[in-house]
């Protein structure tokens, strides 16, 4: 009874979640740095209630799921302000190509209003340090007696003042933000910036009281480091947003490809209306040279489509009546009628621009260490460049515009931005290649587990074969007749079934000779079928059939029938007039690329299986073929994910690859499952990977990308991590110690800006990566 109980408060506790939890996408404006991030997803999580919060610095989005019955939108959005941010709710109607355009044309608007101020800044700071700096070069720069330091001292502080505050009014989002950020008590690279530049301004403001009673005050003045180090920052933003632009060109790309109007044809009258307009059962008008606009089956007409962008596959498709259609694909050379079976978000172009959106927004594991780290980073180095300072001034004896330099340094150079920057930028383009060649990838977590897998489990059906019967061989048992006959023979019988066996035989005959329509068509269950064909009584079927009809066969055509068998092969016996004639032989054949991409996999050290409800005689004979390691065959749908789970009870990691239906629970069991099936609803749903072109080398190529994007990600890590901790150092003063230089702040603002530059660009060279 107790345990009944036990199970009941199980389920209910397990239906409550069901019932009340919500996942939501935010926009987060006023993010600069990894703290940023950090500090939104602290302040989120500790709200009752709130189950997971995940922010992407790439995207300014935040992933949360919550329990309705204790969060609201309202509390998170409150919670987020507090914070010293601001948070919107991305409506799931909103979510599609309108929205996104907006974003876009928002982020393009922002970049161009950086742009401004960057050329405004840039054109101030450079005389404030022609004036400022010129006198301590090796040659004289002429100079007006008016702004001289020592002939005017008063002009010359003033003509830096007034060269310094617009360069400061273009850099105030650093004050505004960076401050604000600071009294909430969630310090980012902007507080940092923003109390760097603000002490040496101040500092150099008080100097330049102190001038009439002190000449002397005017070599003390740092209105130079405080405007060009904003100018520095700023421009090394402006970069890094146009580099994280380029990220999202995968997306930007794929959202151009649906057209905005169709040609609506109803009762013979074509008319062009807006896309958004057409529903499902609706017929349009797909003319030569056009972008199809919506998925649908082709009711009439035929052409050649070129679906290169949604599956990667390079080569141009045949379509003709009773195909699908994908919407986004470009039409060649035919007319053809479409009846539309989805629209909006129901598109496949739609979910995989969603699948793309949700795999950049969700963190790798490995991002979490960034992310921990940047949460303390800020905090910390406020309390080093603290800690240095008063070093300098009371154990060194260095005077105040000494521990000022020193100050402003390690703050401005120890900005986490590189830090931040390092594991989503690399997931981005990866993803975005990964889409770019048909390979769609649902998360970062995915992406990073892929690079561990050391157990590649396939599928047979669909996956290493074709999927559907084919015609392997026909053997002429009778010297009075040719392959050709016996082909016309069964085919034209064959017209009349509905067998998959027979469908492949008519597919073959078509292909070599005419067909005739047959007569006297007869079904015998379990056995074949009989007809008349052009006055001939043939019968196709197995031996089962022969014997009903008393048709003899010799021992020698058994034992070669028997030797089909044995293959994985399905003899089909053709009689004519009571005489045996041929054997035609259908199976389900091997893919062209299945042995290739097999070698690929075990040439990264990756043990290859079969897992298969097949018989072990033909499941061993094509795991020959396929040079598969090891095969596990005559396995039942629902016990394939018993073996997934034996496999990883061994320590190995499994990657689990299927058509993405009776596969299901083995994909969700695997540590990474991968479905591939050309686009279907099934296939985009299940596995956390998704191979568009059914094409098994993209196993290979999926495996490839996560090593190169991991690679990368370590790279940028390395270099964030390891850039902090060479240049904190030296900017508080540790060489000048020992007699080396003292680091300039304006280098400073440098070193940080290029950091971060360094890092997206070192994660933009994955596009250039050959799959």
């Amino acid at each position: 009874m107790k345990k009944h109980s036990i199970m009941n408060y199980t389920l209910w506790g397990y239906f409550e979640r069901m019932v009340y939890m919500k996942t939501e996408i935010y926009h987060i404006d006023g993010m600069s740095c990894a703290a940023c991030s950090s500090a939104v997803e602290r302040v989120t999580r500790k709200l009752d209630g709130v189950e997971s919060s995940d922010v992407n610095l790439t995207t300014n989005k935040m992933t949360i799921v919550y329990d309705e019955s204790k969060v609201s939108q309202n509390m998170i959005e409150e919670k987020v302000k507090k914070a010293g941010f601001s948070a919107s709710v991305i409506q799931e109607n909103q979510a599609a190509k309108e929205q996104e355009e907006k974003e876009f044309e928002e982020q393009e608007n922002r970049l161009q209003a950086v742009r401004t101020r960057v050329i405004t800044a840039i054109c101030f700071a450079v005389p404030l340090l022609y004036i400022s700096m010129g006198h301590m070069l090796p040659f004289t720069l002429p100079l007006s007696r008016f702004l001289s330091m020592d002939q005017n001292p008063l002009n010359y502080a003033l003509a830096q003042l007034i060269l310094t505050i617009p360069v400061l009014i273009c850099g105030r989002k650093f004050y505004i933000v960076g401050l604000r950020s600071l009294f909430k008590g969630n310090p980012n690279m902007d507080s940092l910036v923003a109390i760097g530049t603000g002490s040496a301004f101040f500092y150099s403001l008080y100097m330049t009281f102190t001038i009439p009673s002190n000449h002397m005050g005017a070599h003390h003045l740092y209105y130079e480091s405080a405007a060009v180090v904003v100018t520095l920052v700023m421009l090394g933003k402006y970069m890094e947003s146009r580099s994280k632009g380029k990220t999202s060109e995968a997306i930007r790309k794929l959202m151009e490809l649906a057209p905005d109007t169709a040609i609506l044809y109803e009762d013979g009258v074509e008319r062009e209306v807006p896309t958004e307009t057409v529903r499902p059962g609706q017929r349009i008008l797909i003319k030569p040279g056009s972008r199809i606009p919506l998925d649908g089956v082709v009711r009439s007409g035929s052409s050649t489509v070129d679906e290169s962008m949604l599956t990667g596959e390079s080569i141009p498709v045949e379509k003709q009546e009773g195909d699908t259609l994908i919407g986004g694909s470009m039409n060649y050379n035919g007319a053809m009628e479409l009846e539309i079976t989805r629209t909006g978000g129901d598109t496949t172009l739609s979910k995989i621009i969603k699948l793309i959106e949700d795999a950049q927004g969700k963190k790798a594991p490995i991002s979490k260490l960034a992310d921990r780290v940047a949460g303390y980073f800020v905090p910390a180095v406020m309390g080093i460049a603290l800690v240095a300072a008063l070093f300098w001034w009371i154990f060194g004896g260095k005077e105040l515009s000494f521990v000022l330099t020193i100050f402003v340094a390690v703050l401005v150079i120890a900005c986490p931005c590189a830090l931040g920057l390092a594991t989503p930028t690399a997931i981005m383009v990866g993803t975005g290649v990964g889409a770019s060649h048909g390979i769609l990838i649902k998360s970062g977590e995915a992406l990073e587990i892929a690079h561990k897998v050391n157990a590649v489990v396939l599928d047979k059906t669909g996956t290493i074969t074709e999927g559907k019967p084919k015609v392997t061989d026909v053997l002429v048992i009778d010297s009075g007749t040719d392959e050709q006959e016996i082909l016309k023979l069964a085919g034209s019988c064959e017209q009349m079934s509905e067998h998959p066996l027979g469908e492949a035989i008519v597919e073959a005959a078509r292909v070599k000779t005419e067909l005739i329509r047959p007569s006297e068509f007869q079904s015998i269950t379990g056995a074949g079928i009989t007809a008349v064909v052009d006055g001939k009584k043939a019968a196709i079927g197995n031996q089962k059939l022969l014997e009903q009809l008393s048709i003899s066969v010799g021992d020698q055509t058994l034992e070669k029938a028997r030797q089909m068998a044995n293959q994985g092969k399905t003899p089909m016996f053709v009689a004519v007039d009571g005489s045996l004639r041929g054997i035609i032989c259908v199976a389900d054949t091997i893919k062209e690329s299945s042995v290739e991409a097999v070698d690929e996999i075990r040439r990264l050290g990756i043990q290859v299986y079969m897992l298969t409800g097949d018989n072990r005689r033909t499941a061993e004979y094509i795991g020959k073929q396929a040079h598969i390691d090891e095969v596990i065959a005559e396995v039942l749908p629902g016990d394939k994910a018993d073996v997934i789970s034996r496999l990883q009870n061994e320590g190995k990691t499994v990657m689990m690859v299927g058509d993405g239906i009776n596969d299901a629970p083995a994909l969700v069991q695997a540590d990474v499952g991968t479905a591939i099936g050309s686009g279907s609803d099934i296939a985009l749903e299940s596995g956390d990977v998704v191979l568009m072109k059914s094409d098994l080398r993209d196993v290979y190529r999926a495996i490839r990308l996560s090593n190169q994007t991991i690679r990368n990600i370590k790279q940028n890590l390395f270099w964030a991590f390891f850039y902090n901790s060479l240049g904190i150092p030296v900017a508080a003063g540790v060489l000048y110690l020992f007699g080396g230089p003292l680091l300039n702040p304006m280098l400073a603002g440098f070193a940080m800006s290029l950091s971060s530059v360094c890092v997206v660009s070192n994660a933009l060279r994955l596009k250039t990566i050959k799959l």
